[in-house]
């Protein structure tokens, strides 16, 4: 990282900026938080772009709408920045994992801020796009290294076109920093697992089940050998998990199931521990198929993240930007290692220090229960943008 130490020297400039901005930044997270971004909703997940690109209309900062066949399109902002330093890479995802209908709304409670996204991450996205306002209209966005911010579509699912897409944006990167939901406490994201997926197929023959029941051969019996077989894998003392998340199969309750599917997530410590958890599963399959003779039992590898190490420079870094938020009343401490991925993994697997958890306290991420603590967005985006201005020239 450049030489330059420390929050920015006058910060309650910045501090004052962004306070006096709570009114606004409390509308913006509601205008992202009614958009209901469901990894699998391209249209909602396009109408969020159109508004992200809306809140991140800044002095400096230009845009570019990558699409996507996929999933919504995913958004790059960057900056010119000062010649010949490496960039700040700034990391976050506008999906979520709410399907429409199922969690919906943005409600103002006390102190705290409810909704789908509302904690993981959109108030992460919030708080980037204000520091940055502040910076611009103090110090200017070109008085500091190039910006490279990065919003995927498809974090939530394992970035399998965000994670290319990362790569190819962030290479150099001086630092990253990614604003995934804050722990309780405040601590500071340095170490996550790996994390990973594979689907299951199984593929038996279909038969009526009151007059042809024997010729049949029912897939979801294969699948359900299988999770048995699967889930038997999960090892507390190893940190391995697989967990099956979802399934599905069969047609009618009077039909043997030709067909049925599971998706599966995996977490492990290392690389070498995922390669080695898939060969498992693909054994395990074998096996629950030849438990159900004329059964075929398959295991597709999907997207893998390795893990999250300290690369050289992390507890710097975490140092620099522990100063800024001690400043404005959070935490320093280096949370333990983590058991949920982000695209922090793919940063960190560059050998660019990253520190991740810097989105706002609050708790329910993935459930009905997703809240914030407001006033932690606002010191979360005041810590940004005097960490930020501390590299300005």
């Amino acid at each position: 990282m450049a030489g330059r130490d420390g929050c920015y020297k006058r910060a309650m400039s910045l501090d004052s900026l962004v306070t006096a901005q709570a009114q606004a930044i409390d509308d913006a997270l509601k205008a992202l938080v009614e958009v209901n971004s469901f990894s699998g909703h391209q249209q909602g997940g396009n109408a969020l772009v159109t508004r992200l690109l809306e809140l991140f209309t800044i002095p400096g900062l230009t845009a570019q709408r990558m699409p996507s066949g996929r999933f919504a399109d995913h958004v790059i902002f960057r900056t010119k920045g000062q010649r010949g330093e490496a960039p700040l890479a700034l990391l976050g995802h506008s999906d979520t994992v709410f399907p429409p209908g199922t969690f919906e709304g943005y409600r103002v409670d006390g102190a705290l801020r409810r909704g789908p996204g509302v904690f993981d991450m959109k108030g992460g996205l919030v708080s980037i796009a204000f520091a940055l306002k502040a910076i611009a209209e103090t110090k200017g966005l070109d008085a500091l290294p190039p910006l490279r911010v990065v919003i995927v579509s498809d974090e939530e699912v394992g970035s399998p076109e965000g994670g290319s897409l990362i790569r190819a944006f962030i290479a150099g990167a001086q630092a990253c920093l990614v604003f995934e939901p804050g722990r309780s406490n405040d601590a500071i994201v340095t170490e996550r697992q790996g994390t990973g997926s594979v689907v299951c197929r199984a593929h038996g023959k279909a038969a009526h089940s009151g007059n042809n029941y024997w010729d049949g051969v029912s897939a979801i019996r294969a699948l359900a050998k299988f999770v048995d077989q699967a889930e038997a894998l999960s090892d507390k003392k190893t940190g391995t998990i697989v967990n099956v998340g979802t399934i599905a199969g069969g047609t009618t309750k009077n039909t043997v199931p030709a067909e049925a599917s599971a998706g599966v997530d995996l977490r492990f410590q290392t690389p070498a521990d995922g390669e080695r958890l898939v060969a498992t599963l693909k054994d395990v399959a074998a096996k629950a198929a030849s438990a159900v003779p004329g059964a075929k039992v398959e295991v597709e590898p999907g997207p893998m993240r390795p893990p999250m190490n300290k690369a050289e420079g992390v507890d710097e870094l975490r140092r620099r930007y522990g100063k800024c938020a001690r400043a404005v009343g959070l935490s320093d401490e280096e949370a333990p290692r983590q058991g949920g991925g982000s695209d922090g993994n793919t940063a960190a697997a560059m050998g660019i220090p990253t520190i991740d958890g810097l989105g706002p306290r609050g708790k329910g991420f993935h459930t009905h229960d997703e809240q914030i603590e407001f006033e932690t967005l606002i010191q979360r985006t005041r810590a940004l943008a005097n960490f930020l201005a501390g590299f300005a020239r």
